[in-house]
């Protein structure tokens, strides 16, 4: 029985989790600067990333359906195992509302998302100035829920890996040889 994810579902895991803690601290950062071009530039990058982890969680879901993960550990109680389930399936579901709520915001205030600046997405919703201050709020209040819930993950995974000494945090590290002697 494999204890491990593959090395796809590791390589997708570690590089969502930098895009999202760097579109986390840019959006953080860029919120609170005066308008500007700097500010504008920020936006575009933050949206490129932004539909960029949008696309890549699509990818990563087909894989996991099509991929078995690693069975829990003997270990886990039930209660941990449904806790665990409902923990990825909300960091999921952030990963597709988050930018679609950005996306959706970006159409209310009327500012186009051009992936890259050079593919135009199209608007989902007509211009609308509360609307998209209704969404700006919705948009900061889902990346703190995710904040919360990533920090959850990450404990839970260092508790298995200190407390309970099971594989739960190596399963999804990336694996290393064995040094020679």
């Amino acid at each position: 029985m494999n204890t491990h994810y593959t090395p796809t579902a590791k390589g997708l895991h570690w590089l969502m989790a930098l895009m999202i803690f760097g579109l986390l601290a840019m959006g953080f950062y860029m919120s609170d600067l005066p308008f500007s071009p700097e500010k504008l530039q920020f936006y575009s990058w933050h949206k490129w990333a932004g539909v960029t982890v949008f696309m890549l969680v699509w990818l990563r879901l087909v894989w996991r359906f099509t991929h078995r993960p690693p069975a829990y550990p003997l270990s886990m109680s039930r209660l941990q195992q449904v806790l665990a389930h409902g923990g990825h399936v909300l960091l999921y579901a952030l990963m597709i509302i988050i930018p679609l709520s950005g996306w959706l915001m970006s159409s209310a205030k009327g500012v186009p998302t051009v992936w890259f600046g050079v593919l135009p997405l199209p608007d989902l919703l007509a211009k609308d100035k509360e609307l998209g201050k209704q969404l700006e709020e919705l948009h900061a209040a889902l990346n703190i829920g995710l904040l919360v819930l990533i920090g959850g993950h990450a404990a839970a995974a260092f508790f298995h890996h200190l407390v309970h000494k099971d594989d739960v945090l190596r399963r999804m590290l990336p694996k290393r040889s064995k040094p020679t002697l």
